[in-house]
Protein backbone atom coordinates (compact mmCIF):
# COMPACT_ATOMS: atom_id res chain seq x y z
CA UNK A 1 0.00 0.00 0.00
CA UNK A 2 1.36 3.40 -1.00
CA UNK A 3 1.27 6.00 1.75
CA UNK A 4 0.78 9.63 0.78
CA UNK A 5 3.16 12.16 2.27
CA UNK A 6 1.35 14.54 4.58
CA UNK A 7 1.91 18.24 3.89
CA UNK A 8 3.51 20.02 6.83
CA UNK A 9 3.49 23.82 7.01
CA UNK A 10 5.97 26.00 8.88
CA UNK A 11 4.47 29.31 10.02
CA UNK A 12 7.04 32.10 9.76
CA UNK A 13 6.79 35.65 11.09
CA UNK A 14 8.98 38.14 9.22
CA UNK A 15 9.70 41.51 10.87
CA UNK A 16 11.62 44.63 9.86
CA UNK A 17 12.18 48.36 10.34
CA UNK A 18 9.39 49.22 12.80
CA UNK A 19 8.58 47.60 16.15
CA UNK A 20 5.00 46.34 16.14
CA UNK A 21 2.91 47.77 18.98
CA UNK A 22 0.96 44.51 19.16
CA UNK A 23 4.18 42.57 19.70
CA UNK A 24 5.70 44.98 22.22
CA UNK A 25 3.61 47.79 23.76
CA UNK A 26 0.38 45.77 23.89
CA UNK A 27 1.95 42.34 23.89
CA UNK A 28 -0.11 39.21 24.44
CA UNK A 29 1.52 35.78 24.22
CA UNK A 30 -1.34 34.61 22.00
CA UNK A 31 0.07 36.76 19.18
CA UNK A 32 2.99 34.33 18.92
CA UNK A 33 0.99 31.12 19.19
CA UNK A 34 1.66 28.78 16.27
CA UNK A 35 4.71 30.71 15.06
CA UNK A 36 7.51 28.25 14.22
CA UNK A 37 10.22 30.72 13.16
CA UNK A 38 10.87 34.48 13.36
CA UNK A 39 13.00 36.19 10.70
CA UNK A 40 14.26 39.74 11.31
CA UNK A 41 15.28 41.77 8.27
CA UNK A 42 17.02 44.48 10.30
CA UNK A 43 16.66 48.02 11.65
CA UNK A 44 14.91 46.84 14.81
CA UNK A 45 15.98 47.52 18.38
CA UNK A 46 18.00 44.64 19.82
CA UNK A 47 15.83 44.77 22.95
CA UNK A 48 12.79 44.09 20.77
CA UNK A 49 14.32 40.91 19.33
CA UNK A 50 15.43 39.79 22.79
CA UNK A 51 11.89 40.40 24.08
CA UNK A 52 10.37 38.25 21.35
CA UNK A 53 12.92 35.48 21.93
CA UNK A 54 11.91 35.41 25.61
CA UNK A 55 8.24 34.72 24.90
CA UNK A 56 8.47 32.13 22.13
CA UNK A 57 10.00 28.72 21.56
CA UNK A 58 10.55 29.66 17.92
CA UNK A 59 14.12 30.53 16.91
CA UNK A 60 14.68 34.23 16.16
CA UNK A 61 17.08 34.63 13.23
CA UNK A 62 18.38 38.04 12.19
CA UNK A 63 20.56 39.98 9.80
CA UNK A 64 21.65 43.64 10.12
CA UNK A 65 19.99 46.70 8.73
CA UNK A 66 21.94 49.84 7.88
CA UNK A 67 20.99 51.35 11.28
CA UNK A 68 22.08 48.36 13.36
CA UNK A 69 25.53 49.53 14.52
CA UNK A 70 24.09 49.25 18.05
CA UNK A 71 24.07 45.46 17.76
CA UNK A 72 27.85 45.47 18.23
CA UNK A 73 27.48 46.79 21.80
CA UNK A 74 24.04 45.28 22.53
CA UNK A 75 23.49 42.06 20.58
CA UNK A 76 19.98 40.59 20.75
CA UNK A 77 19.97 37.98 23.54
CA UNK A 78 18.69 34.54 22.64
CA UNK A 79 18.76 35.28 18.90
CA UNK A 80 20.89 33.87 16.07
CA UNK A 81 22.74 36.04 13.54
CA UNK A 82 22.83 34.41 10.10
CA UNK A 83 24.87 37.00 8.22
CA UNK A 84 26.76 35.30 5.37
CA UNK A 85 25.38 31.91 6.36
CA UNK A 86 23.02 29.32 4.91
CA UNK A 87 21.13 28.43 8.08
CA UNK A 88 18.95 25.32 8.04
CA UNK A 89 15.86 25.06 10.25
CA UNK A 90 13.64 21.98 9.99
CA UNK A 91 14.95 21.41 6.47
CA UNK A 92 14.35 25.02 5.29
CA UNK A 93 17.55 26.66 4.03
CA UNK A 94 17.83 30.40 4.74
CA UNK A 95 20.56 32.60 3.25
CA UNK A 96 21.24 35.79 5.23
CA UNK A 97 22.73 38.95 3.66
CA UNK A 98 22.16 42.13 5.65
CA UNK A 99 23.01 45.75 4.98
CA UNK A 100 22.07 48.44 2.48
CA UNK A 101 23.67 50.26 -0.41
CA UNK A 102 26.54 52.45 0.86
CA UNK A 103 25.43 56.08 0.94
CA UNK A 104 27.56 57.42 3.83
CA UNK A 105 30.29 56.16 6.20
CA UNK A 106 29.05 53.49 8.56
CA UNK A 107 28.71 49.80 9.27
CA UNK A 108 26.43 47.45 7.34
CA UNK A 109 26.57 49.47 4.12
CA UNK A 110 28.06 48.10 0.91
CA UNK A 111 28.77 49.06 -2.66
CA UNK A 112 27.46 46.72 -5.34
CA UNK A 113 30.95 45.24 -5.80
CA UNK A 114 31.34 44.69 -2.04
CA UNK A 115 28.03 42.83 -1.87
CA UNK A 116 29.07 40.74 -4.88
CA UNK A 117 32.26 39.76 -3.05
CA UNK A 118 30.21 38.69 -0.04
CA UNK A 119 28.10 36.48 -2.28
CA UNK A 120 31.15 35.07 -4.06
CA UNK A 121 32.65 34.00 -0.72
CA UNK A 122 29.53 31.92 -0.08
CA UNK A 123 30.04 29.65 -3.10
CA UNK A 124 31.10 26.60 -1.06
CA UNK A 125 28.27 26.96 1.48
CA UNK A 126 25.76 27.33 -1.35
CA UNK A 127 27.20 24.29 -3.13
CA UNK A 128 27.19 22.22 0.07
CA UNK A 129 23.57 23.15 0.87
CA UNK A 130 22.53 22.87 -2.79
CA UNK A 131 21.14 26.38 -2.78
CA UNK A 132 18.58 27.91 -0.43
CA UNK A 133 14.83 28.22 0.03
CA UNK A 134 14.60 31.72 1.53
CA UNK A 135 16.77 34.73 0.78
CA UNK A 136 16.71 36.99 3.86
CA UNK A 137 18.07 40.51 3.32
CA UNK A 138 17.60 44.04 4.56
CA UNK A 139 17.61 45.75 1.18
CA UNK A 140 15.46 44.75 -1.77
CA UNK A 141 16.87 43.74 -5.13
CA UNK A 142 17.66 46.31 -7.82
CA UNK A 143 14.51 47.45 -9.64
CA UNK A 144 12.43 45.01 -7.63
CA UNK A 145 10.37 47.19 -5.27
CA UNK A 146 13.40 49.32 -4.36
CA UNK A 147 13.71 53.12 -4.25
CA UNK A 148 15.20 55.43 -6.86
CA UNK A 149 17.46 57.20 -4.34
CA UNK A 150 20.85 55.69 -3.49
CA UNK A 151 20.04 54.87 0.19
CA UNK A 152 17.08 52.73 -0.87
CA UNK A 153 18.42 51.29 -4.11
CA UNK A 154 18.55 47.51 -4.18
CA UNK A 155 21.43 45.22 -5.10
CA UNK A 156 21.74 43.72 -8.57
CA UNK A 157 23.46 40.63 -7.19
CA UNK A 158 20.27 39.72 -5.30
CA UNK A 159 18.52 39.31 -8.66
CA UNK A 160 21.43 37.14 -9.77
CA UNK A 161 20.86 34.91 -6.74
CA UNK A 162 17.13 34.70 -7.46
CA UNK A 163 17.75 33.81 -11.10
CA UNK A 164 20.33 31.13 -10.31
CA UNK A 165 18.88 29.40 -7.24
CA UNK A 166 15.14 30.10 -7.68
CA UNK A 167 14.27 30.18 -3.95
CA UNK A 168 10.66 29.94 -2.89
CA UNK A 169 10.82 33.25 -0.98
CA UNK A 170 12.78 36.49 -0.94
CA UNK A 171 12.14 38.40 2.30
CA UNK A 172 13.48 41.94 2.78
CA UNK A 173 12.81 45.22 4.56
CA UNK A 174 14.35 48.73 4.24
CA UNK A 175 11.65 50.31 2.04
CA UNK A 176 8.89 51.19 4.49
CA UNK A 177 5.31 50.64 3.45
CA UNK A 178 4.40 54.04 4.93
CA UNK A 179 6.82 56.05 2.76
CA UNK A 180 3.92 57.38 0.73
CA UNK A 181 4.91 55.42 -2.37
CA UNK A 182 3.24 52.24 -3.56
CA UNK A 183 5.69 49.65 -2.35
CA UNK A 184 3.86 46.30 -2.45
CA UNK A 185 3.74 44.02 0.57
CA UNK A 186 4.07 40.97 -1.66
CA UNK A 187 4.71 40.23 -5.33
CA UNK A 188 6.23 37.52 -7.53
CA UNK A 189 9.56 37.49 -9.36
CA UNK A 190 9.63 34.51 -11.71
CA UNK A 191 9.41 31.47 -9.38
CA UNK A 192 10.01 33.45 -6.16
CA UNK A 193 7.50 35.11 -3.85
CA UNK A 194 8.86 38.49 -2.71
CA UNK A 195 7.82 39.78 0.72
CA UNK A 196 8.39 43.20 2.27
CA UNK A 197 8.57 42.40 5.99
CA UNK A 198 7.94 45.97 7.21
CA UNK A 199 6.67 45.77 10.82
CA UNK A 200 5.43 42.15 10.59
CA UNK A 201 4.12 39.66 8.09
CA UNK A 202 3.21 36.00 8.55
CA UNK A 203 3.54 33.38 5.80
CA UNK A 204 3.73 29.60 5.59
CA UNK A 205 6.31 27.34 3.98
CA UNK A 206 6.01 23.67 3.07
CA UNK A 207 8.57 21.51 4.88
Amino acid sequence: MRLERLEVLMKIMAIADHESELLWDYFDKSYLEGIDLILSCGDLKPQYLSFLATFTQAPVLYIHGNHDDRYEQTPPDGCICIEDEVYVHEGVRILGLGGSMRYKPGEHQYTESQMRRRVWKLWWKLKYRKGFDILLTHSPAYQLNDGEDLPHRGFEVFRTLLDKYKPAYFVHGHVHLNYGRRFPRQCAYKETQVINAYEKYIFEVNV
